[in-house]
Parts: C-alpha cells; sequence; structure tokens
C-alpha cells in the first residue's frame, strides 16, 4: 500500500500501530495478491497526500471507491482524466452550472479542487473490482473516522460537505463551531432529485470562507 508522507503522517500514526490497522493491512494485502482491487495500491491514500492537513478547507465525503476499471484513483468522486465522467459527478457538474455559472467539462479529474483544500475522502479506501461496498465493513472506517476525528479538531474554518445518508452519519463527529456543515441528498441518479439538484452548497461553501477571510475554491474543472 502506499504511504501517508505529509503532516497527516503525526495525527495518524497512532493507528498504524493500532490491532484493527494491522488485521485491515494484511486483509488489504491478500486481496490485492488474490483478486482485481481497486483503486492502485499507491494511489491509496491520494485524499491525504493532495491534500495536506494543514490546506484542508472543505471536506466532501463520499462512500468507496468506483469500482470499475481505471476510474479509481483515491479521491472521491474524482476519475482519471480519460474516464468517462460517472453519474453521479455528471449531476455535480449540474449543480455547480446552475450555482455558479460553472461550464461543465469534458473530464471527471477534480484534482484541482483537492490542490486547493478541497478533501475528497472516501469513507472506505479500497474495493473488489465490480463489487460495490465489498471493502465495507474490513476496518478502513475507523481508519477514516480517526481522520475525520482530526479535521474535526481543527481549530479553523473548514466546510463539510455531507451528501447522502453513510456521510450523514458522520455528523456526530462534527462537533466543532468553527466548521459550517452542509447536508444534502446524495447526487447519484437515484437520489440528486430529492434535494442534492438546488442545494447551492458551492456558493455556500464560498461565501463560507470568503467570511471568514479565506481564499474561495474555484470550482472550474477545465477541459482537457
Amino acid at each position: 500500500m502506499g504511504a501517508i508522507q505529509n503532516d497527516w503522517l503525526e495525527p495518524l500514526s497512532g493507528e498504524f500501530k493500532k490491532p484493527y490497522y494491522r488485521e485491515l493491512y494484511q486483509k488489504v494485502k491478500h486481496e490485492y495478491e488474490t483478486s482485481t482491487v481497486f483503486p492502485e495500491p499507491d494511489d491509496i491514500f491520494n485524499a491525504f497526500e493532495v491534500t495536506p492537513l494543514s490546506r484542508v478547507k472543505v471536506v466532501i465525503l463520499g462512500q468507496d471507491p468506483y469500482h470499475n476499471n481505471g476510474q479509481a484513483h483515491g479521491m472521491c468522486f474524482s476519475v482519471k482524466p480519460e474516464v468517462d465522467t460517472p453519474p453521479s459527478l455528471v449531476n455535480i457538474y449540474q449543480e455547480l452550472r446552475d450555482d455558479l455559472g460553472c461550464e461543465i467539462p469534458n473530464n471527471g479529474y477534480l484534482k484541482k479542487w483537492a490542490d486547493q483544500g478541497v478533501m475528497l475522502l472516501n469513507t472506505v479506501l479500497t474495493v473488489r473490482a465490480h463489487a460495490a461496498n465489498s471493502h465495507q465493513g474490513i476496518g478502513w472506517e475507523k481508519f477514516t473516522d480517526a481522520a475525520i476525528q482530526i479535521l474535526n479538531e481543527q481549530d479553523r474554518p473548514m466546510v463539510f460537505l455531507l451528501w447522502g445518508r453513510p456521510a450523514q452519519n458522520k455528523k456526530t463527529m462534527l462537533t466543532n463551531p468553527k466548521h459550517l456543515i452542509l447536508e444534502a441528498p446524495h447526487p447519484s441518479p437515484l437520489s440528486a432529485y430529492r434535494g442534492f439538484f438546488g442545494c447551492k452548497h458551492f456558493s455556500k461553501t464560498n461565501a463560507y470562507l470568503e467570511a471568514n477571510g479565506l481564499e474561495p475554491i474555484d470550482w472550474q474543472i477545465e477541459n482537457i
């Protein structure tokens, strides 16, 4: 598996020593050895590597990685540049267009957001090919809960975007009065029409950041 090497390492280092993480490591290692698993091992911790803790301004919580070939690369909702934009992200782009007037790009590569401090964190970091939620319950949730606790302890303005029930289940962990929590249905085609469309989370996020003296996010993803 890849390794975390930036300022996330120290606050998370205790997790790597716990029995659950040793078991998780062995399970994931075995899965990679015996099955097709996504993302690539070196990409598992990309959400942490690309968005250092000190730079996190916004957190988008996803569930588990995309499970079709070539899609997942360690950041929730994002796909590699050459991969078709998945339906949930199509709906995210539609809301961005309606909310902020963003053009809908020809790709689903969201690294530009992560580089600006938008942490794209799945609560489960690996998945077996073509089997959604197949690595649920093997230990990743304990690890990402620890990361969410660390984020909750950051004494600075931050916005959490909780889309769908699994993400909203983490709300009880978010107790910092300096953090804004925004909730909406998941952007998947099954639920986006129940209130994701029209939630205006992107403009609300930027308004909160600016009100607290922070640079707003440039949400426009460019064509490739």
